[in-house]
């Protein structure tokens, strides 16, 4: 009995250690899998971290490219805008120009733009019409439409004046009348840098009296030029750089001096505001 007890144990432990060694063996083979799995995880990981940073190069690469492309058409568009072009009399403008121009015309007359055939004809209705645009209701306002004109040839603006709203019979002192029209004036022409005035006094043909202020027309169409040309830089600030005076005694009439009334007509004073045409188109391109 004994003896067979040692048997069986002997049996059952060789039994047991022998399954023991099954389960390592499965154990460790599945750990040599779990390893080579993790090994080339581990490499499919690298590789894709590999591809991943050449695809991000790739993109920056692109980014970069876009970037660049992106600059060139920046340049290539303020080129175009700095394009230069010229009219038929040799003004030259770019295409910053021509787009302010573009803005000033649609607020213009229809049937004045229909007028326009070129690019000078446009940018004379531009100009005339930033000029004009300040003067007309203020200016002409309570003021009687025979003692006050204005009238547009090209691009210079030209304000007809009768000498009865400025000066006193024979005289070349200015009426205190006129301070609201010339402070007008002289807001326009202070609001534009590019612009240049020339005043010029008209007589009629009539003789000046014995005892006058002055020896005859020519002098006193010039002193009357010279009495508004003061009284714009002294008392409204005008740079006196901007402005000429002219004479004309009688021999630019606008009516026959063949009655009283015409007479009346020609007794004038005309003022001309000429825009210096590189400057101002320079002035309209740096603005909004």
């Amino acid at each position: 009995m004994k003896k067979t007890f040692v048997i069986i144990a002997v049996a059952t432990l060789t039994l047991t250690s022998c399954v023991s060694k099954k389960k390592y063996v499965a154990l460790q083979s599945e750990y040599d899998n779990t390893k080579v799995t993790l090994t080339k995880t581990k490499v499919e990981k690298e590789e894709l971290e590999n591809k991943y940073g050449a695809i991000q190069a790739r993109v920056s690469e692109y980014n970069s490219k876009i970037n660049s492309l992106k600059d060139i058409n920046d340049q290539l568009t303020i080129s175009n805008d700095q394009k230069l072009d010229k009219t038929t009399n040799g003004a030259v403008i770019s295409n910053d120009v021509k787009k302010q121009m573009t803005a000033t015309l649609a607020k213009v007359d229809q049937a004045e733009l229909s007028k326009a055939r070129t690019l000078e004809d446009s940018m004379n209705l531009a100009l005339s019409y930033n000029l004009k645009r300040n003067l007309d209701r203020d200016v002409i306002e309570n003021v009687d439409n025979d003692d006050i004109s204005i009238d547009i040839d090209e691009t210079v603006v030209m304000i007809s004046i009768s000498d009865k709203l400025l000066f006193k019979s024979g005289s070349y002192r200015v009426n205190k009348e006129a301070d609201a029209l010339l402070k007008r004036i002289a807001d326009v022409v202070n609001s534009e840098p590019a612009i240049e005035v020339m005043v010029e006094g008209h007589t009629d043909n009539q003789s000046v009296k014995p005892g006058a202020y002055v020896k005859d027309n020519w002098e006193l169409s010039v002193e009357r030029s010279t009495a508004i040309i003061r009284e714009l830089q002294n008392t409204y600030q005008v740079d006196p750089s901007k402005l000429i005076a002219a004479g004309r005694s009688s021999y630019m009439p606008i009516a026959p001096n063949d009655s009283k009334e015409n007479r009346s007509i020609n007794r004038r004073t005309r003022i001309i505001i000429l825009p210096n045409l590189d400057k101002f188109l320079a002035l309209m391109a740096s603005n909004e």
